[in-house]
């Protein structure tokens, strides 16, 4: 689901929005149109196993092989 950050460039005010297509967006303080959508981080603490793209082969250290990995 497209959950997006924003900045209200009126009140300063911080705050996600579920944005789907080309929707305008308002601050949910202010109701200003005035936003800035901020650039976010994907975060995925707390998997079991390494994420698409992300493993080296081994899941005991950042080498691509060692004596654990065998």
């Amino acid at each position: 689901m497209p959950i997006y950050e924003y900045k209200c460039n009126s009140c300063g005010e911080d705050f996600e929005k579920l944005v789907f297509g080309n929707k305008e967006v308002s601050c949910p303080k202010c109701s200003s149109k005035e936003v800035k959508k901020k650039f976010s981080v994907f975060s995925a603490i707390g998997t079991e196993k390494p994420l698409a793209g992300t493993s080296s082969g081994c899941t005991s250290c950042t080498k691509s092989t060692c004596s654990s990995c065998r």
